[in-house]
């Protein structure tokens, strides 16, 4: 299925065919994470447990990394289309290669039903909340700033309320349902899409809520910096790529010797240094960051990040699933890979939202700075917090042949500034959510010294 989103993706012709070839893609991916995280927590136990996750861990990570460096490669070199044509050779060895290597484990269903109820309502639930996040600085958070239209539906600018704020309702509502409906499914002992159950282990429990903080840091970082990076430097898609594999050095080599840590100072222990070093990456790439600021200089950081990320995301999935019954492998691995899939969704949005508005209020002054004032700086201001700073690299580009004429330099450098500005304080909201998840950590490693039997009760 992935690899027939990714033909799909490689011959749209616009941009609503390529939309819906990357949900194809997503089903696909949906498939397939839980799948290998369920497979490692199942075949790998004992002393081969910490080398597995260690390996995945460092997988995950470092290719999260690399991706922005092999896309730019691709489009730079080649065309956009091969950044999903790639993917088919690599689909159908691994499709080859896992057939012949990887063992079968499945949990025997004995339970009748399939909990489409259950799905309907997570997926109503999730995606409210995530298009409320992300569409409440264009709409409004609660006085309408724009009207909504969707399939030739439209919520007026001239309503009473933004639909921001119905969106959060619905989500809560649908959120609270799916609760409700899964113990009904349970207590009429029929399959369920989520076991509520497997919270009974304070380790999944405190486990799942750290990953989910840490995905929403994890994945704001990865949105907001390929922006900066190249509209606010103005960097190629290669050079940017570049930049950011210093993430992928770092991760790649934290989650070689993870397992060695993990021996010493435990799993849990391996987590909180792991989250520790992302927080003070991030934290010193939020205070160099600037509109002159030299690619090396922003890929420091980054290196220690990426250290952070290798021990931290390995290890904390292998102590979430560490109390969970092999026979429940399955619906953990997917509960887990869900939350970190919420979590990811999420940063993206925290990310743009807070990117939105701090370009709001970074911009105007920027740009006032050097002499561009009153109407014009206002539409300036807008287009490229609208553009998500693209309308900077454009004016690049152009030179004094742009609309702007000779003020075209100096507008660069002053939208370039304050993009670095508001920058800075989507890193800092992802250093936040990265310190709770520190703080989630520090519960969870009090929790994992427990007995395997004594874990198993309610989380506070």
């Amino acid at each position: 299925m992935f690899v027939a989103g990714s033909l799909l993706a490689a011959v749209s012709g616009g941009a609503g065919a390529l939309i819906g070839a990357r949900a194809v893609q997503a089903i696909g991916a949906a498939l397939i994470m839980p799948s290998t995280l369920s497979t490692v927590n199942a075949v790998f136990r004992g002393k081969y447990r910490a080398a597995a996750f260690g390996v995945w861990g460092a997988v995950i990570s470092g290719a999260a990394a690399v991706g922005p460096l092999a896309g730019g490669a691709l489009t730079q070199w080649a065309s956009w289309h091969w950044i999903f044509l790639v993917n088919v050779p690599l689909g159908l060895l691994i499709v080859v290669a896992a057939t012949v290597t990887v063992p079968e484990t499945r949990a025997a269903k004995d339970r009748p039903g399939a909990d489409v109820d259950g799905a309907l309502l997570s997926a109503i639930g999730f995606g409210a909340l995530v298009f409320a996040v992300i569409e409440g600085p264009d709409l409004g958070w609660w006085q309408p700033k724009a009207a909504l239209n969707i399939f030739g539906w439209e919520w007026p600018v001239t309503a009473p309320i933004s639909a921001v704020p119905i969106a959060f309702l619905l989500a809560a509502v649908a959120l609270t349902l799916f609760v409700f409906w899964e113990r009904h499914r349970e207590r009429v002992q029929r399959s369920a899409l989520l076991d509520l159950g497997l919270f009974s282990f304070s380790t999944f429990s405190w486990g799942n809520l750290t990953a989910a903080m840490v995905a929403v840091g994890e994945f704001a970082i990865i949105f907001v910096l390929p922006l900066y990076l190249i509209n606010a430097l103005g960097l190629d898609v290669m050079g940017a790529g570049l930049v950011l594999a210093a993430m992928a050095l770092g991760a790649f080599f934290s989650g070689a010797s993870a397992r060695h840590l993990a021996a010493k100072f435990g799993a849990p222990g391996t987590v909180l240094l792991g989250l520790g070093l992302e927080v003070v990456g991030v934290v010193v790439l939020a205070l160099l960051v600037s509109g002159t600021t030299p690619g090396w200089l922003v890929a420091a950081p980054l290196i220690i990040y990426g250290l952070g990320l290798g021990l931290a995301s390995a290890q904390l999935t292998g102590t979430v699933l560490r109390d969970v019954p092999v026979a429940a492998s399955g619906q953990a691995s997917a509960t887990q890979s869900t939350v970190r899939q919420i979590g990811s969704a999420l940063g993206t949005a925290f990310a743009g939202a807070a990117l939105a508005v701090s370009l709001a209020i970074t911009l105007p002054p920027a740009l006032s700075s050097v002499g561009i004032t009153g109407e014009p700086a206002e539409k300036l201001a807008e287009s490229t917090r609208q553009s998500a700073g693209t309308l900077i690299s454009q004016l690049r580009a152009q030179g004094d042949a742009s609309m702007l004429g000779d003020q075209t330099a100096a507008a660069v450098r002053a939208l370039g500034a304050g993009f670095a500005d508001a920058t800075r304080w989507s890193m800092l909201i992802a250093a936040v959510f990265l310190l709770l998840g520190f703080v989630g950590a520090l519960r969870l490693r009090r929790v994992s010294t427990e007995l395997p039997g004594e874990s198993r009760r309610p989380a506070p």
